[in-house]
């Protein structure tokens, strides 16, 4: 699951498990650090259990700012074209590993200057990377898993009486497995009334032409082949491989109700990567990049 769907909206699901694992963490470790005895007790607890939460936010905003920073310096080429970027924390661009080392890293010093400290912070991060991992393996598609087996609806050109085909022989319905022909590709879904859709539009459809070996695939969710049309011809965007899913199966079938939704296949048909929410030009070329990587000769 990428997304939670609240009615109209959605919310993603990765910054809500965060969130609530680092609220989880930082009151067990503050009601940990609260226990004491002696007339004094009562002051000198609440300080104690003040800086034990404490010691867990600032652990996480750190963790928060190494992943950031690593994220970015593995991939400066593609940041350094559009600076403001690095800014833009909705493109899920995050190197975990160093987030987690940082954090804890920060953890481990409090510890070592607060003996007193060291139970409540080791059992509050414990439980929230507990929490927030778990969460995260009990909600996400597994890494490696194929394209789900939903079929698809050829876009007609402008124009055109052959329906949803596109040219003598060529099949009217596919599945997403068939579209990605062998390729690396990056699939999104979109709708023409969705604001953060129209707002990355513009990036993707740069990065299809500047990336022909990468299939994008840009599958619209529930809207007629007639609106469809009209908006890309609006919009005067040049995007190839348009397919119609009229039912919105797709978005149920890979955990997200919510748009934009983005995901990303190696050249075996294996899911790398997904993303809900808007995504810039630097997050498409980091996440082309990594499929060139995965997708390289000699990779099992």
């Amino acid at each position: 699951m990428l997304s939670i769907p609240l009615g109209p909206i959605a919310l993603p699901l990765t910054p809500v498990l965060l969130f609530g694992s680092a609220w989880l963490a930082s009151a067990l470790a503050g009601g940990l650090a609260r226990r004491g005895e002696g007339p004094s007790a009562g002051v000198e607890a609440a300080t104690r259990a003040q800086r034990a939460s404490r010691g867990i936010t600032q652990a996480v905003l750190i963790g928060l700012l190494a992943a950031r920073l690593a994220h970015v310096l593995q991939n400066l080429s593609a940041y350094a074209a559009v600076p403001w970027a690095v800014l833009d924390l909705r493109d899920g661009g995050w190197h975990a590993l160093a987030g987690y080392a940082a954090g804890l890293a920060w953890l481990a010093g409090r510890a070592w200057r607060a003996p007193e400290l060291r139970k409540p912070l080791a059992a509050g991060s414990a439980a929230g990377l507990m929490a927030f991992v778990g969460g995260q393996f009990a909600t996400d598609p597994p890494i490696g898993e194929g394209p789900p087996n939903v079929v698809l609806q050829r876009l007609a050109p402008t124009g055109s009486a052959a329906g949803p085909s596109i040219g003598p022989g060529t099949p009217a319905s596919l599945t997403l497995a068939q579209a990605l022909e062998g390729r690396p590709a990056v699939v999104n879904l979109w709708a023409s009334w969705c604001g953060p859709c129209r707002a990355e539009m513009p990036a993707l459809a740069a990065a299809q032409q500047r990336h022909p070996d990468v299939a994008f695939v840009f599958v619209n969710q529930g809207e007629s082949a007639t609106v469809v049309r009209d908006w890309l011809s609006r919009s005067g965007l040049p995007l190839r491989e348009v397919l119609l899913d009229p039912d919105r199966s797709l978005g149920g079938a890979i955990g997200s109700r919510g748009l934009p939704t983005t995901v990303f296949y190696d050249v075996k048909g294996r899911r790398v990567d997904a993303h809900f929410g808007q995504l810039n030009a630097a997050a498409i070329e980091a996440a082309v990049r990594q499929l060139r990587e995965t997708s390289s000769p000699g990779r099992p």
